[in-house]
């Protein structure tokens, strides 16, 4: 059976980095299938704009934990940035994956000249989620996203995602 994976990454002292992956069947639920951690030693410095060549390697080494079960990934950022839609971290990571895994961005900070049409408002928040997608239609996953489970701005399976990163993080101290 495939599986949507929500992904995150956080670094240790700009040297380390823990990536978390959960797994899950039912974008209506707060049921985690499965949960992941990779640690990666060694992580590129951060480079304004060159984000991704950072980020994309944490992915993949816990994305790689889940294999065959991949159906749909959800990244914490923006697939594509801004009006002209350049590539963001979901757009490499989808051709990192090999066009065959739809990837969808969901961002909670707006990006200059991102799209009105990304915008989705969950629960009681004035703010909104900005999503953004490859190899699905930006309408669909709009709709998955505001439907997922939860009733604050941010889904109960996304926030998991991040504890489960904090988790591992802590656990390596």
């Amino acid at each position: 059976m495939k599986l949507t994976i929500a992904v995150d990454v956080h670094y240790v002292a700009d040297e380390r980095a823990v990536a978390a992956g959960i797994a899950f069947s039912d974008w209506r639920s707060d049921r985690i299938e499965r949960t992941e951690t990779a640690e990666i030693r060694h992580v590129l410095p951060y480079r304004p704009g060159d984000f991704y060549e950072r980020e994309l390697p944490c992915l993949l080494a816990v994305l790689e934990r889940f294999q065959s079960v991949i159906g749909t990934v959800i990244v914490d950022g923006y697939v594509t940035i801004g009006a002209d839609q350049a590539d963001g971290l979901g757009a490499h990571l989808y051709r990192a994956l090999g066009g065959a895994v739809p990837v969808i961005g969901v961002a909670k900070n707006h990006f200059a000249g991102t799209p009105e049409e990304s915008e989705v408002y969950r629960g009681k928040s004035a703010r909104p989620l900005f999503v953004t997608s490859r190899g699905i239609a930006l309408e669909d996953t709009k709709r998955l996203i505001r439907d997922m489970h939860g009733d604050h701005r941010l889904p109960t399976l996304l926030a998991a995602v991040d504890r489960a990163c904090r988790k591992a993080l802590a656990g390596q101290r």
